[in-house]
């Protein structure tokens, strides 16, 4: 009886066993839809919204990968899309609107007016899909296509690399801000053939290169994943790109004059790196999955006094501005002529000889006159370009200073942490600068921990307090809606939710 009793108990345990073991296993399942605007061709690198849903027993976390600027305020998707796919997918599927993470690439590709059906319809595929997997995390590297934008200047002060306005004279130039050269990388292993079902890569940079023709595109991310899904195992897997602190992260060859404007060499050298660092990691079936959120009320800007700063500068300036008896027709030929030749510029050489052998310097009186003209158009310039960015900056300004008297001193700001195995990723809802990431990367000590913007909404730029200083001088800081206290508040946050997964 007691060896019965003994072996009834052993059994039941065992079971117990597996059916924890089983409502622990993690399942995923991947859908895409091609979210192209009629009419908006997108040729071989269109705009997706890809789906990825996690399970785990009764954990399920779904994350959502869109093509497209923002998921509210600006470009083609705006509110209440992230509420109503939420909405949908909590009554088709009984999926909690905390667990559900959208994230934008931030390419600038016209997407469709009915986005929010694809999207769900992506999911739904993603849900139904859904296979017994293996998950491993990691890490990969690249430094070569991208660059900080702002652009810290000798007298102090910071501008940024943007189409809307010109860069400052290279002699003025003193540093650049740091990149985050790290991919985030999270591998899903089919169990039953042990091939890759998704891939999930992570990296901070505006993907804002384009196309030669200007025409619509997933741009960066959309040329990467194609060369990922074509090169990572048995070319069935999907590849998923979310957008990491880009705030202030520009493509390379954003502003060459030399060369057509393609985000393929960019998405190339990105997907080449990605591949190389995936190959390397090891898939486990001991995967945890943990989702949980926080919502921060981060303080708004009050702009009124940097606002009225900004109208003294521009009214400075443009008092700054100066007549000249050069127009554009006579100004650029001197300036050739007289950076071709430093001590002959005007004639050849024994003309200006001979005059000196007269006593005479007729010439060099000339060049006198020639050089402070020059000088005094190219000041007119630099002053014109300096007016050109205060005048933008200023007008990002006003705008931002209005909503904020209308909406209150904060704003609500929703912050999500997900793990999958050893990867971990934690967002806020705007444009973060890469400082930032690099910081809340460091403090958590966690290998592989990642910070994506963009994600769950949409509150414009969001610049360090350091970087907020410089109001007016970079689009960072002057297309801002918050206060610098926000970005104690999400550093703080984040590394808690972090490490509490």
């Amino acid at each position: 009886m007691k060896i019965r009793l003994r072996s009834f108990l052993l059994l039941a345990w065992l079971l117990l066993q597996t059916q924890a073991f089983h409502a622990g296993e993690l399942k995923a399942g991947v859908g895409k839809m091609d979210i192209t605007r009629p009419g908006h061709d997108a040729g071989d690198n269109p705009p997706f919204a890809k789906a990825l849903v996690l399970s785990s027993g009764d954990t399920h976390a779904v994350i959502i990968a869109v093509d497209a600027v923002a998921t509210a305020e600006i470009g083609s998707i705006r509110d209440p899309y992230l509420a109503n796919v939420r909405a949908a997918l909590r009554e088709n599927f009984g999926i909690a609107p905390e667990s559900v993470v959208i994230n934008a690439s931030h390419c600038h590709a016209v997407v469709a007016e009915n986005v929010e059906a694809l999207t769900i319809e992506a999911v739904e595929k993603a849900w139904a899909a859904r296979v017994p997997v293996r998950a491993g995390s990691g890490k990969g590297h690249e430094d070569q296509i991208m660059i900080n934008r702002r652009i810290a200047l000798k007298d102090g002060s910071t501008v940024d690399e943007r189409h809307a306005y010109s860069l400052p004279p290279s002699e003025s130039v003193d540093s650049v801000g740091p990149i985050d050269p790290e991919i985030g990388i999270l591998r899903l292993d089919r169990i039953d053939n042990g091939q890759p079902l998704a891939l999930v890569y992570q990296f901070a940079c505006h993907p804002i290169q384009g196309i030669p023709s200007g025409g619509n595109t997933a741009d960066i991310p959309g040329f990467a994943s194609k060369i990922i899904e074509e090169n990572l195992g048995d070319g069935s897997a999907m590849a998923i790109f979310l957008q990491g602190c880009g705030g202030d992260i520009n493509p390379v060859l954003y502003k060459s004059v030399t060369l057509p404007r393609n985000g393929e060499w960019h998405g190339t050298k990105l997907a080449l790196s990605t591949l190389q660092a995936a190959r390397k990691i090891e898939a486990s079936d001991d995967a945890l999955l943990s989702i949980s959120s926080r919502t921060l009320e981060v303080p708004l800007a009050d702009l009124a006094e940097r606002i009225a700063q900004m109208e003294e500068e521009i009214d400075t300036l443009t008092k700054a501005l100066k007549g000249t008896t050069l127009n554009f027709e006579t100004f650029l030929p001197l300036y050739v002529k007289y950076h071709l030749s430093e001590n002959y510029p005007s004639e050849s050489a024994h003309r200006y000889l001979q005059d000196e052998l007269l006593g005479k310097a007729d010439w060099k009186t000339l060049d006198q006159n020639n050089k402070a003209a020059l000088d005094a158009y190219i000041a007119n310039i630099r002053t014109m370009e300096k007016l050109t960015r205060h005048q933008i900056n200023l007008a990002l300004l006003k705008k931002h200073h209005a909503r904020n008297r209308e909406s209150g001193p904060t704003a609500s700001a929703e912050v999500a942490a997900l793990r999958v195995g050893d990867f971990r990723l934690v967002t806020f809802p705007a444009e973060v600068t890469v400082p930032i990431g690099l910081k809340i990367k460091k403090r958590c000590g966690l290998p592989n921990a990642f910070v994506s913007g963009y994600t769950n909404g949409y509150l414009y730029y969001a610049p360090t307090a350091a970087q907020m200083k410089n109001r007016g001088g970079a689009q960072e800081d002057s297309d801002c809606l918050l206060a610098p206290g926000w970005e104690k508040q999400f550093t703080e946050a984040a590394v808690s939710l972090l490490k509490s997964l």
